[in-house]
């Protein structure tokens, strides 16, 4: 049988670490590698779209980064009990006429008890920003350890 490490139950620590393994996926902007962290028939809510299934989330993340370009994020552990975890959200991105944005969001996750991901619920605005308003500079890719985490930029 398959695990995805650290499982529930969760302790502040455990979930702290899934909650990191999520943003550098996310950061990867790579929907092959995301995808596999989710039960097959997982299913979502994600602003006013509810992909249910691998397939379907695949396809949503295809089409998230082909928008959001320049994507970077930062999650945080919000709380955790059991089987969940609640986590907050900032990331920044432009669209193809360069504007920028810092999406603020939620996300409730629960997981199975190898630690798939069973379902995601993610409530998220996006606020237009000027280019030099801009928190997130790393490199394309994983967050940098030494780079400050939300509560640190004061989002």
């Amino acid at each position: 049988m398959d695990y995805k490490h650290p499982v529930p139950p969760f302790t502040a620590e455990t979930a702290a670490q899934k909650v990191r393994m999520a943003e550098d996926a996310w950061n990867s902007r790579d929907p092959e590698r995301v995808v596999l962290v989710y039960t097959e028939d997982t299913r979502w809510r994600n602003r006013a779209e509810f992909p249910s299934g691998r397939e379907e989330v695949r396809l949503f993340l295809q089409r998230k980064w082909a928008k959001e370009l320049d994507y970077r994020l930062i999650k945080e552990l919000w709380s955790c009990t059991d089987n969940r975890i609640a986590v907050r959200f900032a990331y920044e991105w432009h669209d193809d006429s360069a504007q920028w944005f810092r999406s603020y969001g939620n996300e409730n996750w629960e997981f199975n008890e190898q630690g798939f991901m069973m379902r995601r619920f993610a409530s998220i605005n996006d606020l237009p920003i000027k280019e030099s308003d801009r928190k997130y500079f790393w490199p394309i890719g994983r967050r940098p350890d030494e780079h400050p985490g939300l509560s640190e930029l004061g989002l």
